[in-house]
């Protein structure tokens, strides 16, 4: 069931040219469906910003269920944002306060780009701490994504992540280690999920805090896990909600920076670029350098060339998984979005009352 346009957010007429049905507030108050009230807590940087808000909403709004969702986006102080980013904040996210005010069904947290080791002395970790300690007695389940899965596990478990020798940046198969959990229904057993991250939380981190671990890969670690009552809260290392050229859009921002003397020359992102890419990347490579040695102008980073050899190898198993989740929140949640569970769901063990329903 489609997104309802519950406010001029500029993400529903995107999504709506794109093709997504999105549906009028006049239109979905003439349906008889029970609505779901999505947060989406948007801490990434200002590049990234507005095209991960249509990520996930995208991901919400391809969930088949029958249901109405409605996205209530917001994004916690401490994070740095260039003027035009706060103008669109102001203009169209939503304030906590009316969020925590008239509540949520389900919360989705993304990630966010920190210059700091520690993550408890960011200048947003205390604010997100009080939505994740709301979230807790409020909201049937959250879904955290890479950083901010991080966070919580810091707030929660006080466990640090750790620093990897390299950056983990590319797209990396995984296998289904718990196949039996509702949230993988009827999903492939293997996939393909995009990871671009310095740090990580280790599959030993996640068995000592008592969480479930759903996801992993050989190269890339633990991707999914659960929180010990296997549903509260959902914790993504990888980034699911990618397109196909976001990883590409990375890679050009940082090279860029290389022949502007802000670092090295970056790595491929890993198993992304087929044949061709590769070749017209390196073609490009060369006569950067060779432009940059004489003193001349760069030639343009030849993305458009490229988009046709990208391929999306996990987007249909995100949709699956969002699709699952969101069908779980469906099923359990209250009437009354203030409230996390329906009456006689044990908070403790959410999913033995659905299976006993």
């Amino acid at each position: 069931m489609p997104i309802v346009e519950h406010s001029s957010l500029p993400t529903f007429r995107d999504l709506r040219r794109q093709g997504h049905p999105v549906l009028t507030v006049d239109e979905a108050r003439r349906q008889d469906i029970r609505e779901l009230h999505v947060g989406l807590l948007n801490m990434m940087p200002d590049a990234a910003f507005q095209v991960t808000e249509q990520q996930f909403m995208r991901l919400v709004g391809s969930a088949n269920h029958i249901a109405q969702f409605y996205v209530h986006c917001f994004t916690v102080p401490g994070l740095q944002r260039s003027e035009a980013t706060q103008s669109y904040i102001d203009s169209y996210y939503e304030p906590i306060e009316r969020v925590v005010e008239e509540g949520l069904d389900a919360l989705i947290i993304t990630g966010a780009n920190v210059a700091n080791p520690r993550l408890d002395l960011e200048p947003f970790y205390a604010p997100l701490t009080e939505v994740i300690g709301w979230a807790g007695q409020h909201v049937t389940s959250t879904l955290c994504s890479c950083l901010s899965t991080h966070a919580l596990m810091k707030y929660l478990h006080g466990i640090d992540r750790v620093p990897l020798p390299r950056k983990q940046w590319g797209v990396y198969s995984h296998r289904v280690t718990a196949p039996t959990h509702p949230l993988l229904r009827d999903i492939n057993t293997r996939f393909d999920v995009p990871h671009s991250r310095y740090n990580a939380i280790l599959r030993k981190h996640f068995v000592s805090a008592g969480l479930q671990i759903l996801i992993e890969s050989d190269e890339a670690g633990v991707h999914a896990a659960v929180s010990d009552d296997g549903f509260r809260i959902v914790y993504f290392q990888g980034h699911p909600e990618y397109d196909a050229n976001s990883l590409l859009k990375e890679y050009k921002r940082e090279v860029l920076r290389h022949f502007a003397g802000e670092r090295d020359m970056p790595p491929y992102p890993e198993h992304y670029l087929g044949p061709e890419a590769d070749a017209i990347l390196r073609r490009y490579l060369d006569e950067a350098h060779d432009a940059h040695v004489a003193g001349h102008p760069l030639p343009d980073f030849p993305e458009p060339q490229l988009l046709p050899f990208l391929d999306n190898t996990w987007r249909d198993t995100a949709r699956a998984i969002f699709d699952n989740w969101l069908g779980l929140v469906y099923q359990l949640t209250n009437l009354d979005r203030r409230l996390p569970f329906m009456e006689g769901i044990d908070p403790q063990h959410p999913l033995r009352g659905l299976m006993r329903a």
